[in-house]
């Protein structure tokens, strides 16, 4: 298993973790509201595929740099 140094990820002075949740949370929740569960769950893949695709898209960019 992998260890994290958290040392190198200090806090973001300022933010609020549980107010950015609510936040997104209420977003999300005014985005899906009207839709069926077909349409959320097709909301879902959707943006799972697009994080997927920025992720692999990242982790490319991250490999050249590094060569």
């Amino acid at each position: 298993m992998t260890k994290i140094d958290w040392s190198k990820y200090p806090p973001i002075p300022g933010f609020n973790s549980l107010e950015w949740k609510r936040e997104t949370q209420k977003k999300i929740y005014e985005e899906i509201k009207d839709m069926t569960w077909e349409e959320q769950r097709e909301r879902l893949c959707r943006n799972s595929e697009t994080f997927q695709e920025s992720q692999c898209r990242h982790r490319t960019e991250r490999k050249a740099s590094e060569i």
